[in-house]
């Protein structure tokens, strides 16, 4: 039970901030293009690479707390439904080239962005 209220909490959390981050990022961008989603799953990403080293190298994490910053929070915060949406949303438009470099620069930049964290960790607080 301790588990699932740990996951809830987090998610709850984490949707919270993605929820005001798109919109805050949508405010100042315009909402032509998704650069919200974008922005949490890089943000996202990056923070689930540094989150993952930290606790392999530094933290003694509880199972609930794994649970809440990983499944939880970053779940929430970075979902793949949402770039989903984002894409059938362009595609429908007829921006095709703006769906193929938001599929691209999403996939790409996450990545990129976890393995930042990975190694954010392991140079600078390592």
């Amino acid at each position: 039970m301790k588990m699932l209220l740990a996951v809830a909490l987090g998610g709850a959390l984490g949707a919270v901030l993605r929820y005001k981050t798109v919109g805050w990022i949508a405010h100042l961008m315009g909402h032509g293009f998704p650069w919200g989603t974008l922005a949490v799953n890089v943000v996202g990403s990056f923070a689930m690479g540094a989150l993952i080293e930290l606790g392999a190298l530094k933290l003694n994490l509880s199972g609930e707390m794994r649970a809440f910053l990983a499944v939880g929070l970053l779940g929430a915060f970075t979902t793949f439904s949402t770039f989903s949406l984002d894409v059938a949303t362009l595609w429908e438009r007829g921006a095709v080239m703006a769906t193929g470099a938001y599929i691209a620069a999403s996939v790409a930049l996450s990545i990129l962005a976890l393995f930042a964290g990975l190694a954010f960790v392991r140079t600078v607080i390592a």
